[in-house]
């Protein structure tokens, strides 16, 4: 009889607790100043594949969890060329898609990525926490996992959060 209710006050407990985060939609990576995960060990043919040492080359990386199903990743698409423009380095995770779907997908949108790691069953993403795409990360030049953003790199949230983060990152790894 004791046991219903001290459920509901531990669930109501864990509810008010998130919600008094700064942004509630924000679910927390554990990864945050950790070591990043492995990265997918299978590559899009003629692609390069993206490898754990890409994550640990002393650069910062952008590390985007992508598929060609996925209209948010559509739409952010165009801010990954961008970036990939300015000489950002830009990582991606094809998951859970068809492996001749992406190539046509990077062939028509452009391809920003400087090496991409395939995961076409999801397992890999599983490892870094991603639920589905679009997911992006930010890691720094020595492997560590400086921010995660969960959600289209588009909009007032982007610019709000992630765009600050990157530049963070950027300006540490040019003052080092």
């Amino acid at each position: 009889m004791v046991l219903p209710p001290v459920l509901f006050l531990g669930l109501a407990g864990l509810f008010w607790t998130g919600m008094q985060r700064e942004n509630p939609d924000d679910l927390p990576s554990v990864f945050i100043g950790k070591a990043a995960p492995v990265v997918p060990a299978e590559a899009l043919p003629g692609i390069p594949a993206l490898r754990d040492a890409d994550l640990r080359a002393g650069e910062v990386t952008v590390v985007n969890f992508w598929a060609s199903w996925c209209p948010p990743c559509r739409a952010e698409h165009p801010v990954l060329l961008e970036m990939a423009a300015r000489g950002i380095r830009v990582a991606g995770v094809n998951m859970m898609d068809d492996q001749d779907d992406a190539l046509k997908y990077l062939s028509d949108e452009g391809n920003p990525f400087f090496a991409v790691g395939f995961d076409p069953k999801g397992r890999d993403r599983v490892e870094w926490g991603v639920t589905a795409p679009p997911e992006t990360f930010i890691v720094r030049g020595d492997g560590t996992v400086a921010f995660r953003f969960i959600g289209p790199l588009v909009g007032t949230d982007y610019e709000a959060r992630f765009v600050p983060e990157l530049e963070k990152a950027l300006a540490e790894e040019a003052a080092q």
